[in-house]
């Protein structure tokens, strides 16, 4: 179908039951819940409390099919996805599934989300060193990250958009720099997966991770694991149970012949209420395409942005070009960030503090007057705030 970009609104609305009570501008943290998950969350409910467990194959062939959606999401293939519980999850299975030696390094930012921090600072006792490249407010100098890099760098990894001040990264010139200086790349997508084209067959990414409980407008306890075909085998299986291997459902048949897929690092059962609400979002999301939602989302934060200058707010995010997202740190004078956020609660907007600003993060069913209730809620916190 092809969205005029106020139908594309106005029908997204509808599937955003947020929209009868907030003005949520705050996807980049929690999302609501979209109208078709929430659908498919109370139907699950229904039929594993009237049915019980004679309906699990067809909740099965449902998460199969919230596979095959994800893979083309990204244009990779339904064998390089595995539904794991969350980003990080998906992170330490590359993490600890590499095959380190000491003296090897990876590298990854300063200013990343603790998710893609710790994993790789858990492999100091194997000797492995982290490296973590300075940014300007999120925008990367890729001639430093490529100075950070030696033989011994193994992997790089960072998020395709920042949190804190929403940074975009061009993926295939990251991917340039890494793989020329012999590493892998992972991405940490949760901030951009869903609403920003990615096709990993033309962009050389060779791990990805996203939690789908942000812009993918899903539940919490259900995300995206990619793993490159060609790297399946590089990684040691980690967390090994039932359902990584051919014969999961024959429990008698005790051999260790893991799934030709990305799935053999899925264990054991699968959350299959917050799978089946992250595929009917997905659904949703695909309904509109990733182009389309991408043009929304940024002509919305432009106009939140150009508001926000006119009535005195700093805005801290690199908004150029392709390097804008979702996401907007601003500084608001004279207040303290926490207190002008609990009092947009009170107007009954949502946003949030990071790195001691304030952070819009509109979706693309968001409008403009979302954005006029947040200037009115700004505008209207009291002096001594």
């Amino acid at each position: 179908m092809d969205w005029e970009a106020s139908d594309l609104v106005a029908e997204f609305r509808r599937q955003m039951p947020v929209t009868e009570n907030w003005a949520y501008l705050d996807h980049a943290a929690v999302a609501p819940l979209s109208g078709p998950a929430q659908q498919a969350i109370q139907a699950w409910a229904v039929e594993a409390a009237e049915q019980g467990e004679t309906v699990w194959a067809r909740w099965v062939r449902r998460v199969e099919q919230v596979r095959v959606t994800a893979a083309a999401m990204i244009g990779a293939e339904p064998e390089e996805i595995a539904l794991v519980h969350n980003t990080t999850i998906g992170i330490s299975l590359v993490a600890e599934g590499l095959p380190w030696q000491t003296g090897d390094n990876v590298v990854t930012l300063d200013d990343e989300f603790p998710s893609n921090i710790y994993p790789w600072m858990n492999l100091a006792e194997r000797g492995v060193e982290m490296r973590r490249v300075p940014t300007d407010r999120g925008r990367l100098d890729l001639n430093r990250l490529s100075e950070a890099c030696d033989d011994r760098t193994r992997i790089v990894s960072l998020s395709w958009v920042g949190y804190a001040t929403g940074y975009r990264h061009d993926l295939k010139a990251v991917a340039e720099v890494a793989h020329r200086r012999g590493a892998l790349l992972l991405i940490d997508a949760i901030q951009a997966l869903g609403v920003f084209p990615l096709d990993v067959s033309d962009t050389a990414i060779d791990f990805l991770a996203a939690d789908g409980h942000k812009w993918q407008l899903g539940p919490e306890g259900s995300a995206i694991l990619f793993i490159r075909r060609e790297h399946l085998d590089r990684l040691h299986p980690i967390g090994m149970g039932w359902n990584s291997v051919v014969h999961d459902h024959d429990f008698g048949h005790i051999e260790l012949k893991l799934k030709a897929a990305a799935a053999r690092y899925e264990g054991g059962s699968q959350n299959m209420a917050g799978v089946l609400a992250h595929g009917a979002s997905l659904d949703l999301l695909a309904r509109f395409g990733t182009d389309r939602l991408a043009k929304q989302i940024l002509s919305i934060t432009d106009l939140a942005c150009r508001r926000l200058s006119e009535v005195g707010a700093t805005i801290v995010s690199h908004r150029e070009g392709d390097h804008r997202s979702g996401i907007v740190a601003l500084e608001w004078p004279d207040r303290d960030p926490e207190v002008v956020r609990r009092h947009c609660l009170t107007r009954q907007v949502v946003l949030s503090c990071r790195a001691a600003r304030l952070r819009i993060s509109p979706h693309a069913y968001n409008n403009e007057d979302d954005i006029e209730r947040l200037i009115e809620a700004l505008t209207s916190v009291p002096k001594s705030a």
